[in-house]
């Protein structure tokens, strides 16, 4: 579980995040939902200790993410930018590294890759070098580095960004499938029909506060809209969420 409470980070003169609070639970897809600057990345950025929290706190399934973030983050799988892989390595180097970061020791970390290949069906790529990979190629390497360690609590910044039609949906599926495992996925994105096909909860975001939570039919019935897009914009007040 995901727990942030009451968080608030001024970069420059930009107050990204306002006294925000929410919390991501276990077996279940929660979505980040906001406008250009309404704070998503920001969140999530702190959720995972690359950005500190001027005041508040994040906590990992209860580890403080600022007082323990080497525990924390075993806790976590990031989900990388799939187009940024170190295109000299081949996905088990790549899964293989990433794994003992995350706090395996060398023999650990090739029985956990070997088994995360197996599941994400890698096998025959695994020892081909990255680059030239298909997008979908990447994505499932991408993803594989962040559950190699098994983590509970899966954090991905915008997933389907730049990935074609065939990737984005094995993308959905394979969350689908770590969410009925019982891991808390917590993700940002704009993009409404992902949004609503994937999310139990959605957290509604608007200048580094929240705005509005529940489900995505939920979030309908309380602004008595038909569609998700249609509910967001009237929770932001503001049209600027079509281009969000």
């Amino acid at each position: 579980m995901i727990k942030v409470s009451n968080l608030s980070k001024k970069i420059g003169d930009v107050q990204a995040l306002d006294d925000l609070s929410f919390t991501a639970e276990d077996g279940k897809i929660t979505g980040l939902l906001g406008p250009n600057g309404a704070g998503k990345t920001t969140c999530l950025r702190t959720v995972f200790g690359l950005l500190k929290a001027d005041t508040g706190k994040a906590e990992i399934n209860g580890i403080d993410v600022a007082k323990s973030p080497i525990q924390a983050k075993q806790e976590l799988g990031l989900f990388p930018d799939p187009f940024g892989l170190y295109e000299r390595l081949t996905p088990r180097e790549y899964i293989s590294f990433f794994a003992e970061l995350s706090g395996l020791n060398r023999q650990q970390a090739k029985e956990a890759t070997s088994q995360v290949i197996h599941k994400l069906h890698l096998a025959d790529i695994a020892d081909r070098r990255c680059k030239g990979f298909s997008q979908g190629q990447r994505m499932k390497t991408a993803l594989a580095q962040a559950i190699v360690h098994e983590p509970g609590n899966i954090i991905l910044d915008e997933p389907t960004r730049g990935l074609d039609v065939m990737s984005t949906r094995v993308l959905r599926d394979l969350l689908q499938d770590l969410k009925t495992q019982g891991h808390c996925i917590l993700f940002s994105s704009h993009v409404m029909q992902e949004v609503a096909a994937l999310c139990d909860q959605v957290i509604v975001m608007a200048n580094g506060k929240v705005v509005a939570k529940g489900s995505p039919d939920e979030l309908c019935q309380q602004t008595g809209k038909a569609s998700l897009e249609d509910a967001f914009i009237q929770l932001i007040g503001t049209d600027e969420g079509i281009a969000a």
